[in-house]
């Protein structure tokens, strides 16, 4: 088969964005490549927004995409319905009022749910590539639930994107997880093994258009650390430390995840100064940023495994000049094998994700403003703090300038309950909540983790709690008056 410009088979049927655009239907539901906001497509999105068409769009992606999707089509008021996770402030303002019908997911599941008919049946799939064939495609920044996406479409739209480097397709590995109830175990027996393809195969009769495009990603622009992200840094390298001494989990290597954003990049980095022994350091988890190049240039990363490069523009440029190097140690997957419980549990992968806050008896809250306005989405959290042996959740104790406690009486919203986390680290310190009855996990928080300005109100409000009785000590008379002030 040729290729032109080694980028698309000779008999693909190009067409330009406002055509391809044209084949969607004005109340279609969209599956759409991207993770982490790369690997989205962008001149289609575009295409409908400018199209003054009366859209009542469904959009479904596998993690967050860039303002094409979440900001131009929200502002053209194309979408109706969006699951599950969305980054953006004018799609989070438009959930947020009604505009939009938001629905939010874990995304280890989503793929599932989109095949198998327990979310949204979809019309079309629109996704990125770096190559198209008549029958297949190799992806490009990210893989996430794309494929899925494209075997549950009744057709294919592929946008092929000369702005990223061919090369990328030495990442990939791509594996399909069998039809339930044959579905058979996933033969991963290593986070940095491979047991998949580079591209994603395809029915050609699905594949309507492709259009050329030369569009980079929205890369992340990572704040720099602040003294809070470095002391939460240097108590979970401290944490760490320790429990790769005292836990045989650990007698060969340390696996872990942290989530996404500046906070979290932060605390990748700081493991280059932990002293791990003779272990290997190994990262399985959703995204791959610009920490973990860090780590593999002073040859502190073993290997690593995710489902999307979420890097800053510089990051980006170190990756695309040294694809063949980095591509020895990193491997992408798709986030149904990313996210995985069995292969979270089958590699002991210790979690390490931040929130919105926690309260005294450990619920947290990730998703959702004073309980009722929400941010972006749980993401993969879930998946990681349930399934992994090891849940931290690493959060500043303060926000809005230490006008707010993150440490709180009682969360308006629970994403992640009491079962799902064992310590908690702010720049305060570290509480391992692991065997604590109610009691006592409220307690260590407050020692441990709360800012001075609060211990006092939260221990009296505990102390209200200890004269009502019971086992988990609210004060329901006054569990939630902090969010009617902010009403």
């Amino acid at each position: 088969m040729t290729m032109n410009n080694q980028r698309l088979a000779s008999d693909v049927p190009v067409q330009s964005a406002s055509e391809a655009a044209a084949e969607i239907a004005d109340n279609a539901t969209l599956l759409v490549s991207g993770f982490g906001s790369v690997g989205y497509p962008k001149a289609v999105p575009i295409a409908l927004a400018e199209s003054e068409r009366d859209l009542s769009l469904t959009v479904v992606s596998g993690g967050s995409v860039g303002e094409e999707i979440d900001v131009r089509l929200v502002e053209a008021g194309a979408i109706d319905r969006r699951y599950p996770y969305q980054a953006r402030q004018p799609a989070r303002n438009a959930v947020n009022d009604g505009r939009i019908a938001f629905h939010d997911r874990n995304i280890s599941s989503l793929g599932d749910e989109v095949q198998y008919g327990g979310l949204a049946d979809g019309d079309i799939a629109v996704v990125e590539a770096l190559t198209v064939g008549d029958d297949w495609l190799v992806p490009t920044m990210s893989i996430g639930q794309t494929p899925a996406f494209i075997e549950s479409a009744e057709k294919l739209i592929v946008e092929v994107n000369t702005a990223i480097p061919r090369e990328l397709r030495a990442f990939h590995d791509i594996y399909r997880p069998g039809r339930p109830p044959d579905r058979d175990p996933i033969p991963l027996t290593s986070p940095g093994g491979r047991i998949g393809d580079n591209r994603i195969e395809f029915d050609p009769e699905k594949l309507v258009a492709v259009v050329e495009t030369d569009r980079r990603d929205q890369s992340y622009e990572f704040r720099d650390p602040t003294d809070n992200d470095r002391a939460i840094a240097a108590h979970l390298r401290s944490f760490l430390e320790d429990e790769v001494e005292r836990s045989p989990l650990f007698n060969e290597s340390l696996r872990i995840q942290f989530g996404v954003g500046s906070l979290g990049n932060a605390l990748m980095g700081a493991l280059g100064d932990a002293d791990f022994g003779d272990r290997s350091l190994i990262y399985f988890g959703e995204v791959f940023q610009d920490g973990l190049l860090d780590l593999l240039d002073d040859g502190t990363l073993h290997a690593a495994s995710a489902t999307s490069l979420a890097l800053s523009n510089d990051g980006q440029e170190r990756l695309f000049e040294h694809v063949e190097q980095y591509a020895q140690n990193v491997v992408l997957r798709p986030a149904d094998l990313s996210n995985n419980s069995t292969l979270i549990d089958r590699f002991g992968v210790v979690s390490v994700n931040s929130a919105l806050e926690i309260d005294l008896f450990g619920h947290v809250n990730s998703t959702h403003i004073n309980g009722t306005h929400a941010m972006n989405g749980v993401g993969g959290s879930g998946d990681f703090n349930r399934h992994s042996p090891l849940a931290v959740l690493a959060l500043s104790s303060t926000a809005t300038n230490k006008d707010i406690s993150r440490i709180v009486p009682m969360v308006p919203h629970v994403d992640h309950t009491e079962h799902d986390i064992d310590v908690v680290i702010t720049e305060q310190g570290v509480a391992d909540l692991r065997g604590k009855a109610p009691r006592e996990t409220a307690a260590s928080l407050i020692e441990n983790c709360a800012h001075p300005n609060y211990q006092d109100a939260l221990q009296a409000y505990l102390d209200r709690g200890l004269q009502h009785g019971g086992h988990i000590l609210h004060d329901l008379d006054t569990a939630l008056d902090r969010y009617s002030d902010r009403r």
